[in-house]
């Protein structure tokens, strides 16, 4: 198993297993974009342009009895969802009621905006779109909502054609990362959300910066660009802060483990944390993206001998209590910012094995 860490670089102990594809019953010969995947594992959202549906690109959604099953046939959400223009970039909220994606249906108010359908249970059908409204679709080409575990932050991403001037002041590039906040997650009218406020020049470059994916602890955001210093037209790359109140760290690309040559993108992230979704064009079935999947492993192996053993545990011990990033390891791959026992628990279950692990 190829790893790749990024400790020395992103202040992040954990690494990446090999990428998988999802498969023939997910992927097909049409693009599969922009994956999204549900709190609790079961669902997975995604857009694609196959020969039947009702626009240009629609909405999917592939699902399975549960984590350790394989996923079934994917299913079109259907007319009141998608409609004959495109339909994409779905992000689904923590309670698997609200359902965001990006279009430039008729109603909106500029060449894209966000929308979001709503559910009364998991078990019931989608309802009709509704558009955010002016304050957060104000530039050409609104799109890749994704919403915080809580459901107080937006983050979208504007993308901006070659041509186009951005609506929204203070940019940096072609496409920019920002976020809205509310005061509550509870379902209200259109309007309740705040003026976007950009994340800065130390998240976003002079390229194209889009797909914002933030982790259920709010620590960790991955995003796809353009910018230089990757490996592909676009990679991936993750930028880290100590605490939801801290700024944004400088971005690091995730390496050749993850971004290839061909363009790799549309990060989403598990409940977890543990696994990390996203589109590559690494086989480019039919000149297309297809799905992949990477486990995301803490790394235990703390003074690098190649085994999780005693020695590993003392050297936690020693620091217990503290924020040291080598022994913070739990309960998401890249700690909580202290050492204590949640910590101890991700090395126990690896005590005695061997370090990377074999696949």
């Amino acid at each position: 198993m190829f790893v790749l860490a990024l400790c020395m670089v992103a202040k992040a102990d954990f690494t990446f297993g090999e990428p998988t594809n999802l498969g023939a019953t997910v992927n097909s010969s049409s693009a599969e974009i922009d994956p999204c995947i549900s709190a609790d594992g079961l669902e997975l959202y995604f857009h694609s342009d196959p020969p039947v549906g009702y626009g240009n690109h629609d909405l999917w959604v592939t699902r399975r009895p549960s984590p350790n099953d394989a996923w079934g046939m994917p299913i079109n959400l259907g007319r009141t969802v998608n409609s004959s223009s495109f339909d994409g970039t779905p992000y689904i909220s923590s309670d698997g009621l609200s359902l965001f994606s990006c279009s430039p249906r008729s109603g909106g108010l500029g060449n894209a905006d966000i929308w979001v359908t709503t559910r009364p249970t998991k078990t019931e059908a989608w309802g009709p779109p509704a558009n955010l409204g002016p304050t957060v679709n104000t530039s050409p080409n609104e799109g890749h909502p994704y919403i915080s575990a809580n459901g107080l932050s937006l983050y979208l991403a504007d993308v901006v054609a070659p041509g186009e001037t951005p609506t929204r002041s203070n940019g940096y590039g072609g496409g920019d990362i920002w976020v809205s906040t509310r005061q509550t997650s509870e379902r209200m009218p259109e309007g309740y959300w705040s003026e976007p406020t950009n994340l800065g020049a130390v998240v976003n470059s002079p390229a194209y910066d889009a797909a914002p994916c933030i982790s259920s602890d709010g620590l960790m955001l991955f995003f796809h660009s353009s910018r230089t210093g990757g490996y592909g037209v676009h990679d991936i790359w993750v930028t880290r802060r100590k605490t939801p109140d801290d700024p944004w760290e400088e971005p690091v690309n995730l390496g050749p483990s993850v971004n290839t040559s061909l363009g790799d993108g549309g990060p989403a992230l598990s409940a977890d944390g543990k696994t990390l979704y996203f589109m590559s064009g690494a086989t480019l079935t039919s000149g297309n993206f297809d799905l992949y999947q990477a486990s995301i492993i803490p790394i235990v192996d703390l003074n690098g001998d190649g085994i999780v053993d005693s020695a590993d545990m003392v050297i936690m011990v020693e620091h217990w209590g503290t924020d040291n990033s080598l022994c913070d390891i739990g309960p998401m791959p890249w700690g909580d910012g202290i050492v204590d026992v949640e910590d101890l628990i991700i090395l126990a279950e690896q005590l005695f094995e061997e370090f990377p692990p074999s696949q």
